[in-house]
């Protein structure tokens, strides 16, 4: 139950952290910084802990990158979805694009969840199709931030209300995600485990409280980030049985930064930033 509650709380805290990265550092820095592997490094120890078995831990942890490859679509539907949205009040446009997002999630996760038990079933390993998704989600997000996109910071205060707001959803979701491990098997936990709660915060706060093109701008950056998550659930399959909870996850949280968000960053920041236009975020 303690490893519940501390996945929680540490996935609240980030989930703020990450709002307030991209308000503060723009959207492509910011975006890149707020998918640093962090939710899940307790979400993987809740889960080594509930099923303290290699064999199921590597099955959810090779379920990790499927369910970010989800999240990177999920992303995908934000950054492309408001051109289709007709014109509208900024509530009802955002409450469309909620609903769209979710939906597609929904059915993309469900039928991955399905594709993995079948896998399961002829004993295939999830390792395998974990690194076949991390490879898809870094090249989706390359494709993503190929064409440089204008990434503005925040240019609104935030309250504290807000804040407390952004963090509670992300909390209450990964704790559920670590509890699931013990009642509803290693696939659905390992997916549940990166449900995209902080990128449903950040993307539904960013557009409310600083408009369309802030977020728009993070979009692109967090879908390259992303695949970090998934790097780190890999390395973590292999880590934590082997070195434990502590140095484990310290070990495959080094190796996910030095794979993929160091490389991540040099590509963002070698990227020209175009200037301001009225049609961002649209």
């Amino acid at each position: 139950m303690a490893s519940v509650w501390v996945a929680g709380a540490a996935a609240g805290l980030v989930a703020i952290g990450a709002t307030v990265a991209v308000e503060r550092l723009g959207g492509r820095i910011g975006g890149l910084l707020g998918t640093l592997p962090t939710t899940i490094v307790p979400a993987a120890a809740g889960i080594w802990a509930a099923t303290g078995e290699p064999a199921a831990f590597s099955d959810a942890m090779g379920a990790v990158p499927v369910g970010m490859w989800v999240n990177v679509l999920f992303l995908q539907v934000w950054q492309i979805g408001p051109r289709w949205l007709p014109p509208g009040s900024l509530s009802v446009r955002l409450g469309a694009m909620v609903g769209l997002s979710l939906v597609v999630w929904a059915m993309v996760a469900g039928g991955a969840v399905l594709v993995m038990q079948q896998l399961r079933d002829q004993s295939i390993g999830m390792l395998g199709p974990g690194v076949v998704a991390t490879l898809t989600s870094l090249a989706l997000g390359v494709w993503a931030t190929w064409l440089p996109r204008h990434a503005p910071k925040g240019g609104r205060t935030v309250g504290p209300f807000t804040l407390l707001a952004r963090g509670s959803l992300a909390a209450v979701v990964i704790a559920g995600a670590v509890g699931l491990a013990a009642v509803a098997g290693p696939l659905v936990s390992g997916v549940a485990s990166v449900f995209p709660a902080i990128f449903l915060t950040s993307m539904v706060s960013l557009w409310w409280s600083q408009g369309e093109s802030v977020q728009g701008g993070a979009v692109g950056p967090m879908m390259l980030g992303a695949s970090s998550v998934s790097a780190y659930a890999l390395f973590a399959a292999l880590t934590l049985p082997r070195w434990g909870m502590g140095l484990g996850s310290v070990v495959a949280w080094t190796l996910a930064v030095v794979v993929v968000t160091v490389p991540a960053y040099a590509w963002l920041r070698g990227r020209p930033m175009p200037a301001a236009s009225p049609s961002d975020g649209q």
